[in-house]
């Protein structure tokens, strides 16, 4: 039994609970995480060299397939139980996923020993901490903290807290999903309490390529929410539409992916909204570093990975996807990067260049030749 939150693994205070983020010492790395797009040029470099070169010798000794993760409580029996339903094949390993894995290791490791990268949360400004703290969720029974990142599905992933929590039965339970009900957040706790649970808990998040990310944000947000469309497509609409008469009502529900496009240039990548903040500002992995990274590309695959890892009941599953749901195609993404003037694409990509060269994401194909077809 875990103790109780205010001798969490620390001596007692006998002050008033404060703020997490109030309370942290601060000290700003001199330049800002912004100008980190300056080293990408050799970094890149370095990462090419070691990366390729690293794991190719690492294939050829049979070093990968001979590679085991020391098992989590009750993987034993959760394995069986996933066989038994099909969920997973005896004795198969995913050679793939663990290159992928070596590679955003050795990119995030070499990437973020620049002097100019936080090393810590305390090297985070107070904005930046706030970010990261608001978007760790806390689970103390199974010793994990999950950064969750919005449209890669965090929805379904908070489901699957609260099923571990005991708030849900079922991660299948035909709720409207609230978002903070339910759901212990890292903001919540003390700074000793919080180092505790950077140190010793599993850490781990999802991530997904950031263009496909960014337009499934804008699809939702400015087709379906109302909400949205009111504080941001308006503002949108009026800012960037020349052709729009002024005296025109504006609803926000027709903005259009350039004008969107045109907001995010113009906008600070620390103070964006969630669902289209990059998610490096989100998560910070220079910062804090997670012992798992899994990717939307195959959700499945790696959230039954974090189940095993964490030591999840073996009826505890990862839910499949909403009906409803309208995924981002390959083709959808070809369309709107392709028909986007090219001008605004090279000026929107540095905002998201880390989460590119982080988790290991081509930058887009956008040229004539690959436009056409």
């Amino acid at each position: 039994m875990l103790p109780r939150r205010q001798d969490f693994g620390m001596k007692k205070s006998g002050g008033p609970r404060n703020s997490s983020v109030i309370n942290f010492r601060t000290t700003v790395i001199p330049g800002s995480v912004r100008r980190s797009s300056a080293v990408l040029p050799s970094v890149l470099t370095f990462l090419v060299i070691v990366a390729s070169g690293g794991l190719l010798l690492m294939i050829e000794k049979g070093m990968l397939s001979s590679m085991e993760t020391p098992p989590p409580r009750g993987a034993g029996k959760r394995q069986d139980f996933m066989r038994q339903v099909g969920k997973l094949s005896p004795g198969a390993e995913d050679v793939d996923s663990q290159i992928l894995q070596e590679i955003r290791n050795r990119t995030i490791k070499s990437m973020c020993s620049q002097k100019n990268m936080p090393h810590s949360i305390m090297s985070l400004t107070p904005l930046q901490r706030k970010t990261l703290l608001q978007h760790i969720l806390v689970n103390d029974q199974y010793h994990f903290l999950y950064c969750y990142v919005p449209k890669v599905a965090c929805s379904n992933w908070k489901r699957v807290l609260k099923v571990l929590n005991g708030v849900l039965e079922s991660v299948d339970v035909s709720i409207k999903m609230d978002h903070r009900s339910d759901l212990q957040f890292l903001s919540s706790f003390k700074p000793e309490q919080i180092q505790y649970r950077l140190k010793h808990y599993f850490k781990f998040m999802f991530v997904r390529e950031p263009m496909e990310r960014l337009l499934s944000a804008y699809r939702n947000k400015f087709g379906e929410i109302e909400s949205y469309q009111k504080k941001y497509g308006v503002e949108i609409v009026k800012r960037y539409r020349k052709t729009r008469a002024k005296d025109a009502p504006v609803k926000g529900d027709d903005v259009t992916f350039a004008e969107f496009v045109r907001y995010l240039l113009d906008t600070d990548a620390e103070r964006m909204n969630e669902h289209w903040m990059p998610v490096y500002n989100l998560c910070q992995p220079c910062a804090v570093s997670y012992d798992f990274i899994g990717s939307y590309e195959h959700l499945e695959r790696d959230s039954e990975f974090v189940l095993q890892r964490i030591g999840a009941p073996p009826h505890v599953r990862f839910p499949e996807r909403q009906t409803w749901y309208k995924p981002v195609t390959t083709e959808t993404l070809h369309y709107y990067l392709c028909t986007l003037p090219q001008k605004l694409l090279r000026e929107l990509l540095p905002k998201y260049i880390l989460d590119f060269s982080l988790f290991a994401y081509h930058l887009p194909n956008t040229t004539t030749e690959h436009c056409r077809h």
